[in-house]
C-alpha cells in the first residue's frame, strides 16, 4: 500500500515538473539570441557576407598572373598521294599522321591604367555593402521578434483581465441566484447574469486562440518548432528617455539604408576609375614552355619534335572605338550623380520617418499615464459598484457597465504600453541602435 502511494506521489511530482518545463519563461534577451542563431533569413544574410568577404582577393581583382597547362593530340588516317617537282609520285593507303603538343603558358597583366587597383577597392566596398545589408536584415528581424514578443505580453495581460472579469461575473451570477432564491430578485436577473458570464467565457476563448497563434508566430521568427510552449514576462518596460536629436545623429552614422547609399556612391566612383583606365595602354607579359612532336607516314619529314621556352610581351592601347569611351565615362558620371541624389533622398526619408515615429512615441507615452489613471479609477468604481450590488442598491445594468469599463480600461492600458513599445522599437530600428 505504501509503495502504491509513493509511486503515485512520484508520478504527480514528475507530471508537475513536466508541466513547468513545458511552460518555460522566455525573456526578450533569450528570444533575440535564439533569433540571431536560428532565423533563416539572418543565416542566409550571414552566408552572403561570407561570399562578399571571399571575393575580396587580389586574384579576383586581376593582379596575379594566370598559368594555363594544355595538351593537344591530333591523329588521322588517310589515303595520300604526292607528286613531286621532278615528276615522280608516291601514294600510300591508310597513311597515319600524328601531332602532339603540350606545355604551360603564363600571362600576367602588369599595367592596365590602374584598373586592377580600382577593382580591388570596389570589391572591398561590395563587402561593406554586404555587411550593411546583413545589419539591415538583423535589425528588421530583431524588430519583428521584439514586436511579436511584446504582442504576447499584451495578450497575456488581456488574458489576465478576462480571467478577472469571469471571476466577477461568477460572483454576480451567484449573488443573483441567492437573491432569486430568497425572493429579492427575478429570474430575469439570473438569466442576464448567466448570459453575461457566457459572453465573457467566449471572449476568453477567443483571446486564448489569439494568444496561441501569436506564440506560433514568434516560434516561426525564432526558427524553432511551432509546438514549443512557453510563457513571456508580464511587464512591458518602455524606454522613455529617447531624444529625437540623438536618434537623428545615430541614424546618420548607423542606419543601414543610408549607409548602403553612401557605399553605392563610392562603388560608382570606383566604376568611373575603371572606365577611365581604358584610356591607358594594357601591358601583358607572356611566357611558356612547350613541347611539339609530329609523325607522318608520307612526306619528306616522317618525324619532327621541338621543345623550349617562349617569352615576350603584348601592349595595346585604345585609339578609337567609335566614341564609346567618352560615352561610358559620361554614363559613369551620371551614375555617381544619381548616387548622390539617392543619399539625399534617403536622408529626407529617414528624417521624416524619425520625426513621425518620435511624435507617435511621445503621444503613446502620454497615453500610458492617462490609461494607467483610467484603470485605477475604473477599478475603484468597480469595487464600489460591487459592494452596492451585494446589498441590492444598484441595478445589474449599472453593475455590468462598471465591469466592462474596468476590463476595457485594463485592455486600453495594456494596448498603450504595447503601442509605446512598438514606437520605441521603430525609433531604435531607424537609428540602427537596437540593443541585442
Amino acid at each position: 500500500m505504501n509503495t502504491t502511494i509513493l509511486f503515485r506521489s512520484l508520478l504527480i511530482f514528475f507530471l508537475c515538473i513536466t508541466k513547468i518545463n513545458a511552460q518555460e519563461v522566455l525573456t526578450i534577451e533569450e528570444a533575440m539570441k535564439i533569433a540571431l542563431e536560428n532565423n533563416f533569413e539572418i543565416r542566409i544574410a550571414k552566408n552572403n557576407t561570407k561570399i562578399s568577404e571571399t571575393n575580396v582577393t587580389i586574384g579576383n581583382a586581376g593582379m596575379l598572373p594566370i598559368a594555363t597547362a594544355s595538351v593537344t593530340d591530333n591523329n588521322s588516317i588517310q589515303n595520300s598521294s604526292q607528286t613531286r617537282q621532278d615528276g615522280t609520285s608516291t601514294s600510300l593507303d591508310n597513311a597515319k599522321n600524328n601531332s602532339l603538343n603540350y606545355g604551360i603558358s603564363l600571362g600576367w597583366t602588369v599595367f592596365d591604367g590602374m584598373k586592377m587597383f580600382a577593382r580591388l577597392d570596389q570589391l572591398k566596398e561590395l563587402q561593406k555593402l554586404g555587411d550593411s545589408e546583413f545589419k539591415r536584415i538583423v535589425l528588421v528581424k530583431i524588430g519583428q521578434v521584439n514586436s511579436s514578443y511584446y504582442d504576447l505580453v499584451q495578450q497575456q495581460q488581456q488574458l489576465a483581465a478576462l480571467d478577472t472579469t469571469i471571476v466577477i461575473s461568477k460572483q454576480r451570477l451567484e449573488l443573483a441566484q441567492n437573491r432569486f432564491t430568497i425572493g429579492k430578485a427575478s429570474k430575469l436577473e439570473v438569466l442576464n447574469a448567466q448570459v453575461d458570464l457566457n459572453s465573457d467565457q467566449v471572449a476568453l476563448l477567443r483571446q486564448k486562440e489569439s494568444y496561441a497563434n501569436a506564440k506560433i508566430l514568434l516560434n516561426q521568427y525564432l526558427a524553432r518548432d511551432p509546438k514549443i510552449d512557453f510563457k513571456v514576462t508580464d511587464l512591458v518596460t518602455v524606454d522613455n528617455t529617447l531624444v529625437l536629436a540623438n536618434l537623428m545623429d545615430l541614424a546618420q552614422k548607423q542606419n543601414p539604408g543610408l549607409e548602403s547609399q553612401i557605399i553605392n556612391k563610392r562603388i560608382a566612383e570606383l566604376q568611373l576609375k575603371q572606365v577611365k583606365a581604358n584610356r591607358y595602354p594594357v601591358v601583358t607579359l607572356n611566357s611558356g614552355y612547350n613541347f611539339a612532336d609530329s609523325q607522318s607516314s608520307l612526306g619528306f619529314t616522317s618525324q619532327s619534335s621541338a621543345r623550349g621556352l617562349n617569352y615576350g610581351f603584348t601592349a595595346s592601347v585604345n585609339v578609337f572605338d567609335g566614341f564609346n569611351q567618352h560615352r561610358n565615362e559620361k554614363v559613369a558620371k551620371i551614375q555617381i550623380e544619381n548616387s548622390q541624389i539617392a543619399i539625399e533622398q534617403q536622408n529626407m526619408i529617414l528624417n521624416t520617418q524619425l520625426s513621425t515615429a518620435f511624435q507617435t512615441y511621445l503621444t503613446n507615452l502620454e497615453l500610458i499615464d492617462l490609461e494607467q489613471d483610467n484603470e485605477a479609477i475604473a477599478k475603484q468604481n468597480l469595487q464600489i459598484t460591487l459592494d452596492k450590488f451585494r446589498i441590492g442598491t444598484i441595478t445589474t445594468i449599472d453593475f455590468r457597465t462598471a465591469q466592462l469599463n474596468y476590463v476595457n480600461a485594463k485592455v486600453r492600458y495594456s494596448n498603450a504600453q504595447y503601442e509605446a513599445k512598438l514606437s520605441e522599437i521603430a525609433l531604435k530600428e531607424l537609428a540602427g541602435n537596437i540593443n541585442f
